[in-house]
């Protein structure tokens, strides 16, 4: 999202990252992040704050009077917790369906070479 200020009105910042100020916190679908600060007096949204806590990167163009805000990167504003089915080759080369696992509390380490 590109910005010319960081203070936007709260439903362009809603339709353009899809988290909503409400009075619970700065919410997306079900997901809420307490947000207490994020919407000021003038009744803009401050983008810093939001930013913060939504653990999304700012960066600034100081030159050109612009800033970028990019995506949500976990942490509290995991909007779901739903893995897709994952079937791979168990170490017998039998495939192995993680949903085999449903009810289970699970840790998924994946690694790559490069």
């Amino acid at each position: 999202m590109i910005l010319e200020s960081l203070e936007v009105d709260p439903a362009v910042f809603a339709s353009r990252t899809g988290w909503d100020p409400k009075p619970e916190g700065l919410c997306k679908g079900a997901q809420c992040v307490p947000a207490p600060d994020v919407v000021l007096p003038t009744g803009h949204l401050d983008v810093t704050a939001a930013a913060a806590r939504l653990r999304m990167p700012l960066i600034t163009d100081e030159e050109r009077g612009l800033h970028a805000l990019g995506p949500e990167s976990g942490g509290t504003a995991l909007t779901t917790a739903q893995v897709p089915e994952i079937v791979l080759p168990d170490i017998d080369g039998n495939p192995f369906s993680l949903s085999a696992l449903h009810g289970r509390k699970v840790l998924l380490v994946a690694w790559a070479s490069w």
